[in-house]
């Protein structure tokens, strides 16, 4: 256990200790407390603002109604707001935080088969297996974290509804979910400038290369460098009866040689994400959106088209120009062959309680159809 940060807290006189997980790479709290049913919920989120992690020992399904009264406690906090984009954008982003932070200072054990000893406990050990790996040793997280990893679960069991493909894409934990349909969409319906091969570029779930596959193109080359997204696709695409034309390969952005038609959908927000399940979101200095942009060229066929699928969201809240964009285009050598454009269909796009609703509202997304400027 050497390897792998401690938590550690007294109970009934005796010091104990236990492998701490965190998704988000959280330190492991230094203030541990023992809890149950007797806590009250404005006691539990005092100590839980005052930086006092509780230990749940009472019974599982109160933890869960006592998590859902912190939460509303953490809602009715006022927030600071900014009329500047940018400014109300980080600011939304530090009160999520600081709300993720408190939320998850509620914690309970876990066996080292991933069994919860607590009353009432559901079975969780295939969830956990899914996104952990075999257990080795009894650990304590967030209650916060186990429920994302059941949700996760749920979905990967159920699968998300793809209308091109008239199919369901089962996303793991930590992999991009293709629950905004809207991008999916735009590359379902795109004109394609050849059936013989095609790139895709940080595959996640592989849902874009299922869909090239189901177009007609006979062979894709789909990468991604996480190994979460790499089990992911791979899983879909023999679900679908695809692997005969779809290859899954670890790749730092781009496979070896060149391809008429490379696609992309990298994060749409320049920011630094706040756990490794956010990389799909956030994506620090642009730095896979111009990994793509400056290697496409070297990786196109002459004649052929790469295919950006990027939100304006992060021009709306001021993280990006649009004159930053086409800057890009320019410097990578590339010129704009066509555009097409489709509006978000997500509920947030009508929340008008969203702090960052005014950009949403106006959020397109786009297919940039993008081929070298010079050959």
């Amino acid at each position: 256990m050497s390897n792998h940060p401690i938590i550690c807290w007294s109970e009934e006189g005796v010091e104990r200790s236990a492998r701490w997980h965190s998704e988000s790479a959280a330190p492991a709290p230094r203030r541990v407390l023992i809890a149950d049913d007797r806590m009250a919920a404005d006691t539990a989120y005092r100590l839980a603002c005052e930086g006092n992690a509780l230990l749940w020992r009472g019974d599982f399904q109160n933890a869960r109604q006592l998590l859902q009264a912190l939460a509303r406690r953490a809602d009715r906090k006022p927030r600071k707001s900014s009329e500047v984009p940018s400014e109300a954008f980080h600011l939304h982003r530090q009160a999520q935080s600081q709300r993720a932070r408190t939320l998850a200072m509620l914690l309970l054990p876990l066996e080292a088969d991933y069994s919860i000893p607590l009353r009432r406990a559901p079975d969780v050990q295939q969830a956990c297996m899914e996104a952990y790996g075999l257990g080795e040793v009894a650990s304590v997280i967030s209650l916060r974290e186990l429920l994302g990893l059941i949700g996760a679960h749920e979905w990967r069991k159920k699968g998300v509804e793809i209308p091109a493909l008239d199919e369901r894409i089962h996303p793991h934990y930590g992999v991009f979910s293709p629950l905004r349909g809207e991008y999916v969409a735009l590359v379902a319906e795109a004109p394609l400038p050849s059936l013989e091969l095609a790139f895709d570029i940080g595959t996640g779930s592989g849902v874009l290369a299922a869909v090239l596959a189901r177009r007609g193109v006979k062979r894709i080359i789909a990468t991604d460098q996480d190994p979460r997204a790499l089990a992911c696709a791979g899983e879909n695409i023999i679900r679908l009866g695809l692997a005969g034309q779809v290859e899954v390969l670890k790749a730092d952005l781009f496979p070896s040689g060149r391809a008429p038609l490379i696609v992309c959908n990298p994060p749409w927000l320049p920011a630094r994400p706040s756990a490794s399940i956010e990389s799909a979101i956030y994506d620090p200095d642009s730095r896979m959106l111009h990994g793509f942009l400056n290697g496409l060229a070297a990786h196109l066929e002459p004649g052929g088209e790469g295919w950006l699928i990027l939100s304006d969201l992060a021009e709306h809240l001021g993280l990006r120009t649009r004159a930053e964009l086409l800057a890009a285009f320019d410097q990578a050598g590339l010129k704009i062959v066509a555009r097409a454009d489709i509006r978000p269909n997500h509920p947030r796009a009508s929340d008008a309680t969203d702090p960052l609703h005014q950009a949403r509202a106006a959020e397109l997304t786009s297919l940039w159809r993008l081929t070298m400027a010079y050959t």
